[in-house]
């Protein structure tokens, strides 16, 4: 994992989402990335209408929090803090409101939709992030069973200027094995632009060893992948 410094997509942040519910397990998860050799995480909580309420002041007041623990344990890693924008009528509410979204590295928003239900009017969303000066980026896009049998759909996608991030551990079939080929084909076809933990707990983070001994984790890397440039 060393050739892979720097990871976009985890739920490290304590007590915001489903991934890590206190500061003792953000400082143990954050302690196994360095082991993995990592040195910078971008920690992108969930932001959804329905469950998860969190806003830019509240995520950059955990990161805070988090930042002091880990300079008072003089770790050597560098932490910052995105999010994980679910494409709902709240986030739409958000664009048309002009509020601003927390993004990282060239303006990149990390967008996710159902899994099992295409989003309404997603072309349109995607657009008006574009338009308001955004690079969205598709978390996961190996997930999303609604395209299982319409991959030419995904093409499509990224054809509108979206950047895909694939969780790593999709190349173990961690997830399934339909998401495993999606992967798989997506890095065939050199339409992986990033690649992330999706961390929601240690037992993601300590799946990452055997995912970077598979073939694809190691024909992703060939791949100009942005994460160096984060």
């Amino acid at each position: 994992m060393t050739t892979l410094v720097v990871d976009m997509h985890s739920h490290v942040l304590p007590a915001l989402d489903d991934g890590a519910d206190s500061l003792v397990i953000s400082l143990a998860m954050i302690a196994t990335c360095q082991q993995l050799g990592y040195r910078k995480l971008i920690m992108t909580p969930h932001i959804m209408g329905d469950f998860y309420r969190n806003t830019p002041a509240l995520i950059r007041e955990k990161l805070t929090l988090v930042q002091a623990a880990v300079k008072e344990k003089e770790w050597e890693i560098e932490l910052d803090c995105a999010a994980e924008y679910y494409l709902d009528e709240w986030f739409i509410d958000k664009l048309k409101g002009e509020e601003p979204l927390l993004s990282f590295g060239d303006k990149y928003v990390l967008v996710e939709t159902s899994y099992i239900n295409e989003a309404l009017n997603f072309k349109e969303v995607i657009f008006a992030l574009q338009a308001a000066g955004y690079n969205p980026v598709l978390a996961h896009p190996e997930r999303y069973t609604y395209l299982y049998d319409r991959f030419d759909e995904l093409v499509k996608i990224a054809e509108l200027g979206v950047l895909f991030q694939i969780n790593i551990n999709s190349l173990t079939g961690y997830y399934s094995d339909m998401a495993r080929k999606v992967a798989e084909k997506l890095i065939d076809l050199k339409l992986v632009h990033m690649l992330g933990s999706d961390a929601h707990h240690n037992r993601h983070l300590q799946t990452l060893s055997k995912a970077a001994a598979t073939p694809y984790f190691k024909k992703a890397l060939a791949l100009p992948l942005y994460n160096s440039q984060l």
